[in-house]
């Protein structure tokens, strides 16, 4: 059988081939430590799985229209008013099937092949693997920890060209777990603007980015450039990874454009996970999205710490996610041969450099805090004793 180019030039997902190791280990009986993934350890909101069962059980689950239930593009557009103070028109919400849907249909109305779309080195890998299958010429931005790991105005002026004509960025970063300040991502914005390039921001992690010193959460891209294609998801700050559901805001443009898109791609997202994600935006959901914040934030305290006595230095600690993203170099193993060492020896699963870009590929490792605390004192505490091995050598 004859496998196209696009598949054959797809890389593989790293953190899933670690996670696939772990599940082989643990099919064997062993007690894998599974710091890979980012998913959360928590679920859903109890109202949502409530909801589920009632949505399951009192109505035919057929299909709704491609953009998604007009009460959860409405329910989404009054999330960013009363939390982000943003006034969305619900008709610019894109309901879809996960956020990586989300990155598939901005790409198609987007890329033409031979585009050039610049992208932070590390960033999260589908999203440079998606634009390529479109035909993109995916340029990584190199960056260090002066600029956050992230996107900066002098870094994307620097590496723009003729042939540019888009930038992805991802605030929080997965799998730094850092923010662009906003003053620096509306000047990124502005510059691509200028030179009428569009502008996508994955905003997956914006809800678990730390609050300001007045208590307010963090502001999204839409509250200064209202034209970014921006994606979000129901699997971070609400807990529900295996549901496939998330959306986006459009400029309204685009909005039929997308739609003929998911009506040829996808038709519609799960009817069933979008009748029970109405009840995430409950107070008492809302409520407990928020103390799970703060867990991760103290699960945060707890890595830090963790990996700062081991003596594996965290560049630029993380400010939003679930994700430290700590130097080995000192260690005298690379990225991978740290992370595949530590999966055999320690039995804790991590994520090497290599799956988020070139600049980093050999020297940092990515550890997700989205696991229980008991499970991330375990993982550092056998961190703890591989590393002291390898100073023994």
């Amino acid at each position: 059988m004859r496998i196209s180019q696009r598949a054959q030039s797809v890389a593989p997902f790293y953190a899933m081939e670690f996670g696939k190791h772990a599940a082989a280990l643990e099919a064997e009986g062993q007690h894998v430590v599974k710091l890979s993934l980012g998913e959360p350890d928590f679920g859903a909101p109890p109202a949502v799985l409530d909801a589920l069962r009632e949505a399951v059980g009192s109505r035919p689950l057929s299909y709704t229209g491609a953009l998604g239930l007009p009460e959860l593009r409405l329910a989404v557009a009054r999330f960013y008013r009363e939390r982000h103070g943003v006034d969305v028109d619900p008709g610019r919400v894109v309901v879809t099937a996960g956020a990586s849907a989300a990155l598939v249909l901005g790409a198609a109305a987007l890329v033409d092949p031979g585009d050039e779309v610049l992208i932070a080195d590390p960033s999260y890998p589908c999203n440079r693997q998606i634009a390529e299958s479109f035909g993109a010429r995916v340029t990584l931005v190199p960056t260090s920890a002066g600029s956050r790991y992230q996107l900066d105005a002098a870094s994307v002026r620097s590496h723009w060209t003729d042939r540019t004509r888009g930038i992805m960025v991802a605030s929080p970063s997965n799998p730094t777990g850092t923010s662009v300040p906003a003053g620096e991502l509306a000047a990124v914005c502005e510059l691509a603007r200028e030179r009428d390039a569009w502008r996508i921001v994955d905003e997956i992690y914006l809800d678990l980015g730390d609050h300001d010193e007045h208590g307010r959460p963090p502001r999204s891209v839409l509250s200064y450039d209202e034209d970014a294609v921006v994606i979000n998801s129901f699997s971070k700050y609400f807990g529900m990874t295996g549901w496939r559901l998330g959306w986006c805001v459009v400029p309204e443009a685009l909005v039929p454009a997308l739609e003929r898109l998911a009506q040829n791609y996808m038709i519609c997202a799960s009817t069933p996970a979008q009748y029970a994600a109405l009840a995430c935006f409950t107070p008492e959901s809302l409520a407990v999205c928020e103390e799970r914040r703060a867990e991760f934030g103290r699960r945060r305290a707890l890595v830090l710490d963790g990996l700062a006595q081991i003596g594996l230095p965290v560049p630029v600690p993380p400010d939003g996610a679930f994700y430290v993203y700590f130097d080995v170099s000192g260690t005298g193993l690379t990225s991978w041969e740290f992370c595949g060492r530590a999966l055999r020896e320690a039995r804790v699963a991590l994520t090497p450099g290599r799956d988020f870009g070139v600049a980093t590929a050999d020297t940092h490792v990515r550890l997700s805090y989205a696991a229980s605390a008991e499970e991330l004192r375990e993982g550092i505490a056998r961190l703890g004793k591989f590393v002291a091995t390898l100073s023994q050598a």
